[in-house]
């Protein structure tokens, strides 16, 4: 018996919780989810079926932690492998690629105030040294701007970080577009996936300009704890699915079990 979440996903973010145990089974193409003895399904009815183990373990915790009722915008896991595997907006690997670099174009980091100047010094302060330091890695310019229009990124810089994101699957290139997504950068993105910032720190750095607007102005505090927290939760769950997505080799953990 399986279980079709076409309409599930579509129609409601929630439902009552129907099944009591979750565990993991390898199969043919991968390892799979199972809600009791049914297996899960993708939105377009494809079967669940994940490449690692570890990235199998990290979503059946996200089914095993639903209460009484399952809240599927909290299960952002899930969510990136269907996209993985739907791949609903039938997008190529080169598109993929692209799509990622073209935020150079509005990459958050990259675009500076001229006022007032405690903004201006903020921004030199905690901005700088991430581009520094991506130029340096990468080996790339990509610098900073106070026109609308943003910075002139080199093309060389673009094709940098094409072929550095050739280097990854689809399934880490669609985990890399999301946490970029969810900053609003890519230089920020890629400080974090490779380690060099924590979420807290991307997350903190991609909003600073409101963070500084709050401090200076208040804030309605449940609403900005709440939105700050969601972030974090996204750009955590998009970096550890690349991570898990880019493992060379399948480590052997215990499966989960009731």
């Amino acid at each position: 018996m399986t279980i079709h979440w076409t309409r599930l996903f579509l129609i409601t973010a929630e439902r009552k919780k129907f099944y009591q145990n979750v565990s993991i089974t390898r199969g043919e193409g991968g390892f799979e989810i199972n809600l009791d003895h049914r297996k899960l399904r993708t939105p377009q009815a494809k079967l669940f079926t994940v490449p690692s183990e570890a990235l199998a373990i990290a979503v059946a915790t996200e089914w095993d932690s639903q209460q009484d009722t399952i809240k599927f915008y909290t299960m952002h896991l899930t969510t990136l492998c269907n996209t993985s595997l739907d791949n609903p907006s039938q997008r190529s690997k080169d598109q993929l690629i692209r799509a990622a670099v073209k935020f150079l174009d509005t990459d958050t980091v990259c675009y500076r105030v001229e006022e007032p100047e405690t903004l201006v010094e903020l921004q030199k302060n905690e901005w700088d040294p991430i581009v520094e330091w991506a130029e340096k890695r990468y080996n790339v310019q990509i610098g900073s701007s106070t026109s609308i229009l943003g910075p002139s990124i080199p093309a060389k810089t673009r094709d940098v970080f094409i072929s550095h994101l050739a280097s990854y699957n689809m399934w880490a290139l669609q985990g890399i577009e999301f946490v970029i997504t969810q900053l609003k950068s890519m230089v920020l993105s890629l400080g974090l996936i490779d380690r060099h910032l924590t979420v807290e720190e991307a997350v903190l750095l991609s909003r600073l300009e409101e963070e500084y607007q709050i401090q200076k102005w208040g804030n309605v505090e449940w609403a900005h704890d709440y939105e700050l927290h969601e972030l974090r939760a996204r750009t955590a769950a998009g970096t550890l699915f690349v991570h898990l997505c880019s493992e060379s080799s399948i480590t052997k953990h215990k499966l989960l079990q009731d």
